[in-house]
């Protein structure tokens, strides 16, 4: 298995080697000179926050104290590239906001140059002083960031042109907006990460198909585990992507949080097409029987279910993969440990539970998509027995089974649905 973080030199720059010399990047002349009384009364009103002891203000920008989580686990992912690479890294921010992620990336990500961009100008007074306060702009006549205003598209465009590529791109958008995967992938470098997010619910949950297709290339359809659809959706459309610039993505962690919807994949960018196409297929779910199965190309028009029905619901292409990178997480959870983030008092911030959950995930045995305990009850006219036992049940049988970080009261296994029935009936009786 290929290491993670190993940069191929042919795209890799001296570090640092930003020098904003093209018309192009330069600020435009509004956002270049500011009085001292504008940015005073932009900052007047600063809401002071706090993440893993990095202080940083908002103001009235937008900010999420729930995704402190997704930031954490970004900040473990670059901190163990940093220490792979053996120096610093190149960031990339192209949709800062108040750069609470900038701050955070210098401040405890091991970057050595962070590019904070944000296509709202209003914004660049609270970019400014949080950055100032990570770390000075230059160090030893070497620039430690820069902040821009430009649209993403244009400006992984512009980064690609003047040959500037970076360790790790960070793309905090919102909606199901996609038109950036291929030009952000152009700035990435080889071995490099790209951090996507996206919060489109409608889509993942099947009820806009053609927007899901037309931003992912994807058609979903209603199923019942659509929150981990929403992920393969988003690492299957970088996937596409991906494949048509010559390159491939993997997953190195995948992540859904309730509020928002949100979902989050880091993405490694691999030189050369490989067999992770194979893992590019489809998904099917019985609404008869409630059994779900993956459908490659080949078998397109000869989809049915074990059951015997052929009213089988399809979703895809989309990664039918695991969601995450067992090695990777693991050294991501034992950063955790050493950093002391892996316990808190917040059930809602438990790094520890979060990333073991993403380890089991990792069995190469289980399938795409889960099964809410509610369900395998309600079809076998019982009560839910705990989702521990149930487990326990199944893998003393021989079957994969293991809890889901997506839906707490949910199993990923891949025990057929009539034997999970079985098994349900017999812990209740």
């Amino acid at each position: 298995m290929t290491s993670l973080f190993l940069v191929s030199p042919h795209r890799t720059l001296p570090p640092l080697s930003f020098t904003p010399l093209s018309k192009s990047l330069q600020l435009p002349p509004r956002c270049q000179i500011q009085t001292r009384a504008r940015i005073e009364a932009q900052l007047t009103a600063s809401t002071s926050e706090s993440e893993r002891g990095v202080e940083f203000t908002t103001g009235d920008l937008f900010y999420r104290r729930e995704s402190a989580t997704a930031r954490d686990l970004a900040i473990l992912s670059s901190s163990i590239s940093h220490r792979h690479l053996g120096r610093g890294l190149r960031v990339l921010d192209a949709m800062c906001g108040c750069a609470v992620r900038s701050v955070r990336y210098l401040s405890q990500g091991g970057a050595e140059f962070v590019w904070a961009n944000d296509a709202f100008e209003g914004c660049r007074p609270r970019i400014l002083a949080n950055l100032s306060s990570a770390a000075p702009r230059f160090s030893r006549d070497a620039r430690r960031w820069v902040v821009t205003h430009f649209h993403a598209n244009r400006l992984f465009s512009e980064c690609y042109l003047q040959k500037e590529f970076f360790d790790l791109v960070d793309i905090d958008s919102f909606g199901g907006d996609s038109s950036f995967l291929r030009s952000a992938l152009c700035v990435v470098k080889i071995g490099g990460l790209l951090y996507l997010t996206s919060t489109d619910g409608r889509s993942s949950g099947g009820h806009r198909p053609s927007r899901s297709l037309a931003s992912y290339g994807a058609y979903v359809r209603p199923m019942p585990f659509s929150n981990e659809i929403g992920l393969r959706m988003l690492i299957g459309g970088a996937v596409r992507e991906a494949s048509a610039l010559g390159f491939h993505v993997s997953p190195v962690f995948s992540y859904y949080s309730y509020h928002g919807p949100v979902f989050r994949v880091m993405l490694q960018l691999g030189n050369g097409k490989d067999d992770h196409m194979s893992r590019y297929g489809f998904i099917g779910y019985c609404n008869k029987c409630g059994h779900s199965q993956t459908f490659s190309w080949d078998e397109l028009g000869q989809i049915s279910c074990p059951c015997g029905s052929t009213k089988v619901v399809v979703s895809g292409p989309l990664w039918t993969g695991p969601l995450h990178s067992a090695e990777n997480v693991r050294e991501m959870l034992e950063l955790a440990r050493e950093w002391g983030w892996a316990y808190t008092n917040s059930k809602n911030d438990d790094l520890d539970k979060l990333l073991n959950l993403m380890i089991d995930e990792c069995d190469p045995q289980l399938p795409p998509g889960y099964i809410k305990v509610d369900e395998i009850a309600r079809r076998a006219k019982v009560n839910s027995p705990p989702v521990s036992t149930l487990i326990h049940a199944l893998q003393v049988e021989g079957y994969a089974a293991s809890r889901s970080h997506v839906e707490p009261n949910a199993i990923k296994t891949n025990c057929p649905m009539a034997s999970c029935i079985n098994f349900v009936l017999k812990i209740r009786t």
